[in-house]
C-alpha cells in the first residue's frame, strides 16, 4: 500500500500541470510551438477531421509555428466556441496585404488573398476590419458577384464622405465585411491625380484589435507582406462527426451542447456550421468523445476530485501493464529475449516493437489502414513515430504447444537477408494476436498487377526468375533451411520498381538438418495445393516446388488459378495446363502478350519447366535451385543482352 501510496504521489506531482481536460485526440499532440491544437484540428494521419484542420509544424527562423495545411496559413491561436464567454471558435491567422506602389492616375492593383471554399471556416465579422493605408486611395473588396464594401482613405484634413459606405481620413480608412465571407478579392484604386509619389498604399483584412494606426510602422508592414486576421469556424452538420455529437447533445445530463447560431451577442445570427460547448461545471473538449469533463464545485474538492481521478488512471495503467505483460508471456516473450541474450543468436533487439506505439501507428488498427487480408491474419499499413512505413501484421491466437516454434521462426526470419524476400523488421508480443512488423511493398501483389494489366514477356520471366532465387536461397542458402509453404500469386509482392518480394510467412516451417520433410495438418491455398502433400500430409521442398509451378502457369497463360465456369463447375489451372499440353494445344493457352513477344524457343522450354514442377510425385520435380538455373538460362536465351548484366547483378 506504501509503494501504491508513493507512486499516486509521484504520478501527481508529474501531471499537475495537466489537470485541464485533454484538447487533442488519443496520443496526439497537444501542440505546436506555443499554440494549443484542439480536435477536430490535429497533427498527423488519425489526429484531424479532414484536409481543412490538418495542421503542419514547420521549422522557421522564429522556431517551431503552426501552419494550416489546406489554404496555407500561419496560425497564431485556435480557440474553441465559448456559449458563456459570448465567443465562436476562432482560428486567429495571419493573411496576405495587398501593397500597390505607384499607381498612375486612375490605376488599380488587385489580387485574392485566400479562399475558404468548401470549409467549415469564415471570415469574422466582428473581429475584422477591412483597411486601407494611403493618400486619396480607394480599396474596395469583392467576392466573386460583385462589390461587398469598402473605404476612401483621404489626406486631406477634413473627412471625406462618398455614399454610406465610404469613409476616412488622415491617410486610412476602415469599414465592416459581410457576414459568412469565405472569399474575396481586394482593389485598390487612386481617387484622384496624385501630386507626387504617392508611395505604397495598402490593404488587408485583418484582426481590428491589432489594426492602431497611430502606432503601426508601415515599413515592417510592407517587409512582412501579411497582416493578423481572425476567421470562425464550426464542423459541417451533415457529416459523420457532426450527426454523431449534435445528436447526443440531446440526451438529458450531457456534458455539451450544439448550436447552428452564433454565440456572438454582436451578431446573433444562424452560423453556416455547427458548434458545440461544453455546459456549465464542465471543461474540456466537446469535439472528442467525453472530452468534456467535470469541474469541481470548490478549490477544496479540487484535489481530491484529481486524486480519485489520478487512482483510476493508476489502477488502469496497472491493469494494462499486467495485461501486457501476461500476452509477452503467453506469445513466447521470455523465451525470445533469450534467444536475444544468447551470444549463439544475433538477433537484433531493436526488433521488439511496444504495443501502444504500434496502435498509434495504425490509428488503433482503423479499417482504412488494412492492406491485405490472409488465412493467418490481417494486415495493416502504418506509419512509426520516425516517419517509417510499415506494414503490420495482426496474426491469430497463437496455441500453447506452437510458441516456441513460433519465436524460434521469428528468430530466423528476421535473419534473412535476401532482397527479393520481405524483410521483417520485428515483433510485438503484448498483445493477445502477435504483431509482425515488415517493410511496406507499395505495388501490392502480383495477381493485382498480373491479371489487371498488360505485362510484357520480359517482365514474367524476370519476376519468375527473382521468386525463384529467393525460394532457393530460403531452401538451400539460409542458416536453416525454411519451407515457405504457401507460396502464390498474392505473397508475391511488388516493389517501387517491380521487383518480386516474397512475402508472408504465417505458415512457413524451419527444417533440421537431418529432416527431409515436416507432418503437419495440410494447410495452403486450393489451386497450388501440392497433390501429394494434400494426400499424405507431408510437406518437403517439392512442395514449394508445385506451388510455385501453379505461379509459372498464370505468368505464362494471365488465367487465375481456378476459374468458376458456372453451375458449380471450376476449372484447376495446373490441370488445364497439364491436358493442354499433352494434348499438344499448349499456344492455345498461352496469353496472347507472351505470344507477341516471346520467341516459340523460349516458350516452349518455359511451359516443359513448369510441367516438371507439376509433376505429381515430389521426387520427380526439380529443386529450387535447379528451377532457379533453368529460368536464367531461358531469360539469356529469350533476351540475350541481358547476359551481360548477370553476372554484375548477382554480384551486387
Amino acid at each position: 500500500m506504501l509503494q501504491i501510496l508513493l507512486l499516486l504521489g509521484s504520478l501527481l506531482l508529474h501531471e499537475r500541470a495537466s489537470l485541464a481536460a485533454p484538447l487533442a485526440k488519443g496520443n496526439c499532440a497537444q501542440t505546436c510551438g506555443s499554440v494549443a491544437i484542439p480536435f477536430p484540428f490535429g497533427i498527423g494521419i488519425g489526429c484531424f477531421l479532414d484536409e481543412w484542420y490538418e495542421i503542419i509544424c514547420q521549422q522557421s527562423i522564429h522556431g517551431t509555428i503552426p501552419i494550416l495545411k489546406t489554404p496555407n496559413l500561419r496560425v497564431l491561436n485556435i480557440s474553441l466556441p465559448d456559449f458563456h464567454g459570448e465567443k465562436n471558435g476562432l482560428i486567429n491567422v495571419t493573411l496576405p496585404i495587398l501593397c500597390s506602389p505607384n499607381m498612375s492616375y486612375r490605376g488599380s492593383g488587385s489580387f485574392t488573398p485566400v479562399s475558404l471554399k468548401g470549409s467549415q471556416f469564415i471570415f469574422s465579422r466582428s473581429w475584422n476590419v477591412f483597411a486601407a493605408i494611403g493618400c486619396n486611395v480607394l480599396a474596395l473588396i469583392e467576392d466573386t458577384k460583385s462589390i461587398i464594401t469598402g473605404c476612401l482613405s483621404s489626406c486631406e484634413a477634413d473627412d471625406k464622405v462618398v455614399g454610406e459606405t465610404f469613409s476616412g481620413s488622415d491617410g486610412c480608412c476602415q469599414t465592416t465585411i459581410t457576414s459568412n465571407l469565405q472569399e474575396f478579392a481586394i482593389t485598390l484604386q487612386e481617387a484622384e491625380k496624385p501630386t507626387g509619389d504617392s508611395g505604397c498604399n495598402y490593404a488587408f483584412l485583418g484582426d481590428r484589435s491589432q489594426f492602431i494606426p497611430s502606432t503601426m510602422d508601415f515599413n515592417e508592414l510592407r517587409k512582412s507582406g501579411r497582416f493578423a486576421a481572425v476567421l470562425e469556424w464550426g464542423i459541417d452538420k451533415s457529416s459523420g462527426l457532426g450527426l454523431e455529437i449534435y445528436q447526443q447533445s440531446f440526451i438529458p445530463g450531457n456534458s455539451y451542447n450544439c448550436s447552428m447560431v452564433s454565440f456572438d451577442l454582436a451578431y446573433q445570427m444562424e452560423m453556416p456550421f455547427l458548434q458545440c460547448f461544453c455546459n456549465k461545471g464542465f471543461t474540456g473538449n466537446p469535439y472528442i468523445q467525453h472530452g468534456c469533463e467535470g469541474i469541481g464545485a470548490s478549490l477544496v474538492a479540487l484535489p481530491l476530485l484529481h486524486l480519485l481521478w489520478l487512482s483510476n488512471k493508476f489502477m488502469k495503467k496497472l491493469k494494462e501493464i499486467k495485461l501486457r505483460e501476461r500476452y509477452f508471456k503467453q506469445n513466447g516473450g521470455l523465451l525470445l529475449q533469450q534467444q536475444l541474450c544468447s551470444s549463439e543468436n544475433n538477433v537484433d533487439k531493436s526488433k521488439l516493437f511496444n504495443s501502444i506505439d504500434l496502435e498509434t501507428a495504425t490509428d488503433n488498427f482503423n479499417e482504412n489502414r488494412i492492406i491485405g487480408h490472409g488465412g493467418q491474419g490481417t494486415v495493416y499499413k502504418g506509419m512509426l513515430a520516425d516517419g517509417g512505413i510499415v506494414a503490420i501484421k495482426k496474426s491469430e491466437v497463437i496455441s500453447t504447444g506452437k510458441v516456441e516454434q513460433f519465436i524460434n521462426e521469428i528468430a530466423i526470419l528476421s535473419q534473412i537477408n535476401h532482397r527479393n524476400i520481405v524483410r521483417l523488421l520485428g515483433c510485438c508480443l503484448e498483445t493477445e494476436s502477435p504483431l509482425l512488423v515488415s517493410e511496406f511493398i507499395p505495388n501490392g501483389t502480383l495477381f493485382q498487377y498480373l491479371h489487371d494489366n498488360l505485362v510484357s514477356w520480359d517482365m514474367r520471366l524476370r519476376i519468375a526468375s527473382e521468386v525463384a532465387g529467393a525460394l532457393s536461397y530460403l531452401h538451400s542458402s539460409a542458416s536453416i533451411p525454411i519451407y515457405h509453404r504457401d507460396i502464390k500469386s498474392t505473397n508475391i509482392l511488388l516493389d517501387d520498381k517491380y521487383h518480386a518480394i516474397v512475402a508472408d510467412f504465417g505458415t512457413s516451417k524451419s527444417i533440421l538438418a537431418d529432416q527431409t520433410h515436416v507432418t503437419t495438418r495440410v494447410q495452403g491455398t486450393f489451386g497450388y495445393l501440392d497433390p501429394e502433400y494434400f494426400q499424405l500430409g507431408q510437406f518437403t521442398d517439392k512442395s514449394d516446388v508445385y506451388s510455385f509451378g501453379v505461379v509459372l502457369v498464370e505468368l505464362l497463360t494471365g488465367q487465375e488459378p481456378i476459374a468458376f465456369l458456372g453451375e458449380d463447375n471450376e476449372r484447376n489451372l495446373a490441370s488445364y495446363f497439364l491436358l493442354s499440353m499433352n494434348e499438344n494445344r499448349l499456344f492455345d493457352i498461352v496469353d496472347t502478350q507472351v505470344l507477341k513477344q516471346g520467341e516459340k524457343e523460349g516458350i516452349v522450354a518455359f511451359a516443359n519447366l513448369v510441367r516438371r514442377c507439376l509433376k505429381l510425385h515430389g521426387k520427380m520435380r526439380p529443386t529450387m535451385k535447379e528451377v532457379a538455373v533453368e529460368l536464367e538460362r531461358i531469360r539469356m536465351l529469350e533476351n540475350p543482352a541481358i547476359k551481360d548484366g548477370h553476372t554484375q547483378e548477382k554480384s551486387e
